[in-house]
Order: C-alpha cells, then structure tokens, then sequence
C-alpha cells in the first residue's frame, strides 16, 4: 500500500493511506517512518553567503544539519577572498550552485535544487545596495514553483513600522516593502526576521559612526543615551536564521531578535565598556536637532546621511523598541536552547 507524508518540520509528519490492521505491524512501521522522515534534511539555498552575515548563516546551516547550498555567481571574477571562502564552504560540505541575476533560468534551476531560500544579500548604502536585487530572486521563486519557504534580506529595522522613516535612508524600507509585496502577491511562504542591530556596527564602537572599534577618550551620546536598543552578535542572528527557515511556528510570520539581556540603551552599553576596562569616557551628549542638522549636508553623500537617519530612528526614536512583541514571534523565546552572547561578554574582545 501507499503510504503518504506530509512534512511540517523535520520531525513533524502526517501519515495518511491505507489503514494497516495489525497492532503489532502497525507499530514497527509507524516507528520505522518515523526514524526515516526524522534523517531528511532541509535543503537551503543561501543568496548572498560570503558577505558578512551570509558566511555566518552557510556555518549556521551546516551546524544545524541542513543540507545546505551557496549561490556562486560568476561576478566574482578573481576576487579570491570570495573564491576560497567558497571552496572552504564546499570543505565543510557545502554543496557550491552556479547562477547569475543576469540568467534568469540559471536562477530558476538553483531554486530547483532546494526547499527553502535565504537571502542575506547587503542593504546597506556604503557596501552594496542589493535590495531590489532580490525581484529577481522573487521571479525565479515564482516560476519553481516548489520552494517551501524563502527568507529575505531582512534582520534590521520592521520595513512596515518605517513609513516615516527620513530620506535618503527610508529608501532602504521603501525597497524591503517593494521585495515583500512582490513575495506575497506570488503566494510565496516566507519568514521575516527583523529587528536588531548588530553588534559588529553598533556594539564594539559604543554607537559611535565611522568606526567600528571602541573610542579611546571621548564618546557622543545620542540624546540622554537613555533610549532602549535590541543589539545582537551576528553570529547569533545566523544561528536562529538557521533555526527558524524550517520551523512551522514561524511560517508567514515577522520574527523578532530581541533576546533579553541584550535590550540596553547606550548609556548601558557605554557603562558596561567602562567597567570592563575600568575608565571612564568623555561624554558629549548631542541633542536630536544637532544630530538631524548634519543630515542636512549633502556634501557628506548618500551613504553618510542614509546611515545618520538610520542611527536617529534607532537611538532617539527607538524604533526597535517602542512595541510589544509576543513570545511566540521572538526568536530568544522561540529557541531557548541557543546561549546568545551578552553584549558585556561582546565586548571583551575590544579589552
């Protein structure tokens, strides 16, 4: 007789088909299918795996179990950080897949490969900004027509709550809500993961712009410094990428990164620097009208002032914290079993 199963997660199934009559037998294969569905791996394709967040989430795979696949595109050229990260990707037991955005089919035949899509390509202005990018991606999803899940180029600040967002940074939200309506209007199951900043741009420099080491001396203060921030290790937001691309609970769902102990405002942040090296900083505390009239200098150039109106929504609105969240859409909550990094252990590195 046939026997049929319906995946929910690797070791959530449903068994339908003909009814087997003896207990015994019943038993032995109801235990036997389920060690079987329980050894099928998720598939996943990572968009964007040699970037700073991508390598951490192909590693995240891979340590999860998935089987996991990286896009290599042939744009890459000689640029031999990329090739060998890649090669050392396939070392691990990666599996390496060939497609260019500008081959559509190509793209179509890597989505074929695989269940679930992760995107981790760059939105930010002083690196590459590949947001819209990702349309393409959304095309090949669509013409598959067999992934089970794709997760967008996300992990900062909610896209929707940023409609008020200031130019020319809003341009960034624009962009990720340009790539979500297209996701949805092609019934394509998703995830969003949203809402932390990284420790790597916002933590080890204690907030400061144009550095990503802490200060020696002196050190702004964004208002009183007493607005609350989510920060996160990027290898932490790997880690529950990893977890929830395959998750029922989280399908068609915003999830945020807001684990506990690393809710903290600067003032925090900054103290917990100087109880670890035991000095105290020079503290300048800039108001929001001083902060937004350097916005107004164009001759800094798009990136600059992208990046000043992103650190405004974050340090003095508090656009990361100013609403609740359930324990059911928190990634912390979610899967308990990942041991986050404290920012007070962050840091340590920095001493």
């Amino acid at each position: 007789a046939c026997v049929y199963k319906t995946f929910t997660s690797c070791c959530e199934y449903k068994i339908s088909g003909p009814s087997i009559t003896k207990k015994k037998n019943k038993t032995h294969t109801s235990r036997a299918m389920k060690e079987n569905i329980c050894c099928e791996k998720t598939r996943v394709l990572v968009v964007g795996g040699t970037g700073s967040l991508g390598r951490r989430i192909v590693s995240a795979c891979l340590a999860e179990g998935h089987e996991t696949y990286v896009l290599q595109r042939p744009e890459i050229g000689v640029d031999i950080e990329k090739v060998q990260l890649l090669y050392s990707f396939k070392r691990l037991g990666a599996h390496l897949v060939e497609a260019s955005f500008s081959d559509h089919q190509s793209l179509v035949s890597a989505v074929k490969q695989v269940d679930v899509v992760v995107s981790a390509m760059s939105g930010v202005h002083f690196r590459s900004h590949n947001i819209l990018v990702q349309l393409k991606l959304v095309e090949a999803i669509k013409e598959a027509g067999n992934i089970k899940r794709f997760l967008p180029s996300e992990f900062g600040m909610d896209p929707p709550r940023m409609g008020h967002a200031l130019p020319p940074g809003r341009e960034t939200f624009d962009q990720k809500m340009e790539v979500r309506n297209a996701i949805e209007a092609a019934g394509i199951p998703h995830t969003y993961l949203v809402g932390a900043c990284f420790a790597g741009y916002f933590a080890g420099n204690l907030s400061q712009m144009l550095t990503l080491v802490p200060p020696k001396k002196n050190v702004n203060i964004y208002g009183t410094g007493n607005v609350k921030v989510v920060f996160a290790d990027e290898d932490d937001i790997a880690k529950y990428t990893a977890k929830t691309l395959d998750d029922p609970r989280t399908m068609n769902k915003t999830v945020y990164i807001r684990p506990t102990d690393n809710i903290l405002t600067q003032m925090e942040l900054v103290q917990m620097w100087e109880k670890l090296t035991g000095k105290e900083l020079e503290k300048t505390n800039v108001s929001a009208d001083d902060f937004l009239a350097d916005l107004e200098d164009e001759s800094k150039g798009i990136p600059h002032q992208a990046g000043l109106g992103h650190f405004y929504h974050v340090f003095y609105e508090g656009c990361l914290t100013d609403h609740e969240v359930k324990d059911d859409e928190e990634v912390s909550k979610l899967y308990p079993e990942v041991k986050y990094t404290r920012m007070d252990e962050y840091l340590k590195i920095f001493v």
